[in-house]
């Protein structure tokens, strides 16, 4: 631990069911942490019951482990993240602790969207890939494929994973060297999880071992021997060792991408030569809950060294947290240690009650990192209730507890209805935490309908509209405008926010395509929504701005069509009349009179609901297609392609995310039980027009709202 250039911090990651888990077990049974069963299918890294059950990873989890490479003792810290999408918060998070990435790909179902996804996160946080194709077992004794085919084949796998890290690399002006992946350099592995074995050109070399005598061995069932002759554990932390930079290497490099303070100062010195005895940076990737300890949280080490009994600042909070314990896991286990931990580690900490997943904790006040940026967000919602009342203090508290654990969990507590709503990724991501309130808590709990989260977002121009407060005395002048896909897109991924200096977010909005005048007015972002102050020299406005900011937020979070949450507008305040007296523009008055004003602007630019739709790929075989694309049309879906891979149909497309609520019972029955397919969050699309108005009645009962529309939206 003390030996930054011997540590690798790397994360697993890869699509759903790609043997991620499987490898992870092999990994420390070469590293002698479990005993090495006949078949590695013990899933240690699977520490919680419900992924026992289902057979996946829903919760990142880490471990520590040594490997002697070249006759030095390697420290490897690895993340095991999950492959569902549902659970793509947790990759997301586990990349910012992390240097190198290793990405499974199944040599058979090849890279998938999900594969996508895990190169693009990584890529984002600066964090360098390394390919393993999985299952090559399969190729041999399922698909009876000789050594050319063979070959062919993983080499179409190995330029599917190069094309997407070049397509995402272009654009990354700080990566000097080529991250593309290669046989060559000893950065692709093969193998098979389940039979414990792996190859790369390094080890073949080393073993003498050729792709033929592979094929002869797996044929023969000797797959011991093959284990025996060249172990896939040792292959892949060599691989580990030798291709993904160590910390001092990454520290360097990465520290810009994921922090915006003052690179001169004395911190960023001590983050970029990780210095053991420089000021105490650490980086909150994930919070977990311990029965015994409390609050666990883990994250990286960028500078100074982590001890027990230190006082910290946490980002965004008053007061400092102390530090109980510090440590580091062993798998499921945490082991605590006597000593600290220094730069450069992924540590284990409790104590730190006010950090949640993306804290940034120090010993002196400085920048915080950049935000872990999510790409997708909330597109369902369930409603949880109490069984009994007396369980409800409970209740919130844990759900306040889950939503500091998930960032990509949104709770909201309504203390008028008594009603609490989760909003998550997907309806496992729900299940899946209503489960564990259920278990872990004892709280016995109803669930509601799967609900789905709508937007609305104005399509055109609106003329110049008044609003005017209750007492006649304020008037402000607003016009809205429908932003670029691009402009959206580039809020969205955090790249221009109001934390960042005026001219870097200047420079990042004209990049998306904003006009030079209308970004050096920015005044105030809300979610992907702008507002552009076009006033000239307006007596008393910059004391009543917060006024009218917070006028605009509430209009934004409850668009008037049925009051779901705004996006992707731009507003303008050309204009505004204030009564000289502070009293007669206080807030009563102006929070009223901007809500009406932004609300009719985006009325007159005919504001639209938007439904939220997913990506769908079905793999199939050719007999049950039309049953299986019939699915997909059925459910007010499209489908975009068709095309053969190997012996079954690939059929690709999008649907609505709420036509989608129990597609897997759906598509089972139709195809005999034989589709394999998934669906990834593909955003927001206006909904089609015969259907607005029924939605929005519909939303607006159930949240009880009026049930007429206001006259002036008819063209609904």
């Amino acid at each position: 631990m003390d030996q930054p250039e011997q540590i690798r911090n790397i994360a697993i990651a890869a699509h759903v069911d790609h043997g991620k888990t499987t490898l992870t077990d092999n990994l420390l049974a070469g590293a002698g942490m479990i005993a090495d069963a006949d078949e590695a299918t013990q899933l240690v890294m699977d520490t919680e019951e419900d992924e026992q059950e289902r057979g996946i990873t829903i919760d990142a989890a880490n471990v520590s482990m040594t490997h002697e490479y070249e006759e030095e003792n390697h420290l490897i810290n690895l993340i095991d993240t999950p492959g569902h999408v549902d659970f793509g918060g947790d990759v997301t998070r586990a990349m910012r602790a992390v240097d190198g990435a290793l990405v499974v790909v199944d040599a058979v179902e090849g890279a998938m969207p999900q594969t996508e996804t895990v190169v693009r996160q990584a890529l984002r946080e600066g964090v360098k890939p390394a390919l393993f194709i999985n299952k090559v077992d399969r190729l041999i004794s399922e698909l009876q494929e000789g050594p050319e085919e063979m070959q062919e084949r993983l080499q179409a796998v190995i330029g599917d994973v190069n094309e997407l890290i070049r397509g995402m690399t272009e654009e990354m002006d700080d990566i000097e060297e080529d991250w593309t992946v290669s046989v060559e350099e000893g950065t692709v592995g093969f193998g098979s999880a389940l039979y414990k074995w792996g190859v790369s050109l390094p080890s073949m070399q080393r073993t003498g071992m050729s792709f033929a005598d592979i094929i002869e061995l797996e044929q023969n069932h000797e797959r011991q021997e093959l284990h025996e002759r060249t172990p896939l554990s040792d292959v892949v932390l060599d691989m580990v060792a030798e291709h993904f930079p160590n910390p001092l290497k990454a520290q360097p490099f990465r520290v810009p991408r994921i922090w915006r303070g003052d690179d001169e100062s004395d911190v960023a010195e001590s983050m970029r030569t990780v210095d053991r005895d420089g000021d105490i940076v650490f980086m909150a990737t994930d919070i977990g809950m311990d029965p015994h300890a409390g609050e666990i949280a883990t994250g990286r080490v960028f500078s100074g060294t982590l001890e027990k009994g230190q006082e910290l600042y946490v980002s965004g909070t008053v007061g400092k947290n102390r530090v109980q314990s510090v440590g580091i896991y062993m798998g499921g286990e945490r082991e605590e240690l006597d000593r600290g931990v220094p730069a450069g580690n992924v540590a284990a900490v409790t104590g730190l009650k006010d950090a949640i997943a993306g804290s940034t904790v120090s010993d002196k006040e400085m920048t915080p990192f950049e935000s872990i940026e999510h790409i997708s967000e909330p597109v369902i919602t369930k409603s949880v209730e109490a069984k009994s009342m007396d369980d409800l203090p409970k209740l919130i508290k844990t759900l306040q507890q889950v939503a500091k654990e998930d960032p990509t969990i949104r709770v909201e507590i309504n203390e008028d209805t008594g009603e609490h709503l989760i909003s998550g990724q997907g309806e496992l991501h729900l299940e899946v935490i209503t489960q564990r309130i259920q278990k872990n808590q004892g709280i016995p709990v109803q669930t509601g309908e799967p609900i789905v989260v709508y937007r609305e977002q104005p399509q055109g121009s609106s003329r110049e509209v008044e609003g005017v407060s209750p007492n006649r005395h304020n008037k402000f002048y607003i016009t809205v405008e429908p932003m670029s896909d691009d402009i959206v897109e580039t809020i969205q991924r955090g790249e221009a926010s109001m934390d960042m200096p005026e001219l870097e977010r200047r420079e990042a909005l004209q990049e998306a395509g904003m006009d030079k005048d209308t970004s050096q007015n920015v005044e105030h972002i809300h979610g992907t929504n702008v507002l552009i102050d076009d006033t000239k020299g307006i007596q008393h406005l910059n004391e009543t701005m917060e006024l009218v900011i917070e006028g605009l937020e509430e209009a934004l979070d409850d668009g008037p069509l049925a009051a779901e949450p705004v996006q992707g507008a731009l507003l303008r305040l050309h204009d505004a009349r204030l009564h000289e007296d502070t009293i007669h523009r206080g807030p009563a008055q102006v929070i009223p009179a901007v809500r009406d004003a932004v609300h009719r602007s985006l009325i007159d630019g005919e504001i639209r609901l938007l439904e939220p739709i997913q990506d769908v790929r079905i793999d199939v075989p050719s007999e049950h297609m039309g049953n299986a694309s019939g699915e997909i049309q059925g459910r007010r879906g499209r489908v975009d392609d068709m095309y053969q891979e190997g012996d079954l149909m690939v059929i690709e497309g999008i649907a609505p995310v709420e036509e989608m609520i129990g597609f897997s019972s759906d598509i089972r029955s139709a195809t005999e039980g034989r589709a394999s397919w998934n669906t990834e969050n593909a955003g927001f699309r206006v909904l089609v027009d015969n259907l607005q108005r029924e939605k929005i009645m519909e939303i607006r009962e159930r949240k009880g709202m009026k049930l007429e529309l206001p006259q002036s939206i008819d063209y609904i």
